[in-house]
C-alpha cells in the first residue's frame, strides 16, 4: 500500500476473524517496525509474543481491574484514568461495574497479542522532575508500537494499541516473567480485522496547530 494510505486507514482494530497470522508475517511486521527510532538510538524494546490460550486467559483477569475502572469513570462522564482531574467515581461503584468485553475479546480472538517492554535504563525522561506524569519517555517505545500497526496494516493485519492491563503491571510482569528494569508500554492484539475501516474521522489540521504561539491561528493552506 502506498504510505500515505496506510496512515489514513489503520484503525483501532478490535474485531478478528479466525484467521491465523503466521510467523513469517509476524517477523515482517516486527522487522520493519523495528526501525521506529528511539532516544540516543538505544533500542531498549523488548516484545514478548504471546499465543498460548491459557496465558491468554491470565492476561483477561490482568486487565480487569484497569479496564472496570476506567469503565466507571466513563460511565460517570469522566475522561477516564484522568491525569490532570482527580475522579469521583467510589470504590463501591467501580466494583459493580463490568468489564467491557471490547476490552478483554481481542486479548482472546486476536491472533497472537504482544506485550512491549521497554528498558527504563535506555529511557531518557526529561520530564521526570516535572509536576505531572511523565510523557517524554515514551518517545523511546511508541513510535515502534505505532510502526507495528502500520506494518500490520499493510500486511493486511490490524489491532490496537490496549494499555489497560499495565494498571496491575506487577502482576503481568510476573506472569509473563518480565525482568526490572523494563516497564510494560502496551499491550497489542494483532490480527485478521472482520471489517477494514478505510474513512476515519480525525480533527482538521488548522485545529490541532497554533501558528508561532498558543494564541495563533491554526496552520492553513
Amino acid at each position: 500500500m502506498e504510505l500515505y494510505d496506510v496512515m489514513r486507514t489503520t484503525a483501532a482494530v478490535r474485531e478478528f476473524t479466525d484467521d491465523p497470522l503466521p510467523d513469517e508475517v509476524l517477523h515482517t511486521i516486527l522487522d520493519n517496525a523495528r526501525f521506529a527510532p528511539s532516544g540516543g538510538n538505544r533500542q531498549g524494546v523488548q516484545v514478548v509474543v504471546v499465543r498460548d490460550p491459557e496465558t491468554r486467559e491470565r492476561l483477561v483477569e490482568i486487565t480487569g481491574p484497569g479496564a472496570r475502572r476506567y469503565a466507571a469513570q466513563g460511565a460517570a462522564g469522566e475522561t477516564p484514568w484522568s491525569a490532570a482531574v482527580p475522579s469521583r467515581v467510589s470504590e463501591e461503584e467501580v466494583a459493580r461495574t463490568d468489564v467491557p468485553a471490547y476490552v478483554t475479546e481481542p486479548l482472546r480472538r486476536a491472533a497472537v497479542v504482544l506485550v512491549v517492554c521497554v528498558d527504563l535504563r535506555s529511557v531518557a525522561a526529561l520530564d521526570k522532575e516535572l509536576d505531572r506524569v511523565g510523557i517524554v519517555g515514551g518517545a523511546s517505545v511508541y513510535p515502534l508500537v505505532w510502526n507495528l500497526l502500520l506494518a500490520a496494516r499493510h500486511e493486511g493485519f490490524g489491532g490496537t494499541i490496549t494499555t489497560m492491563a499495565i494498571a496491575e503491571e506487577p502482576a503481568l510482569k510476573e506472569l509473563l516473567g518480565i525482568p526490572e528494569p523494563f516497564a510494560v508500554a502496551a499491550v497489542v492484539p494483532l490480527g485478521k480485522p472482520v471489517k477494514q475501516l478505510t474513512r476515519l474521522r480525525r480533527v482538521e489540521v488548522e485545529d490541532l496547530t497554533h501558528v508561532e504561539h498558543w494564541d495563533g491561528e491554526g496552520l492553513r493552506t
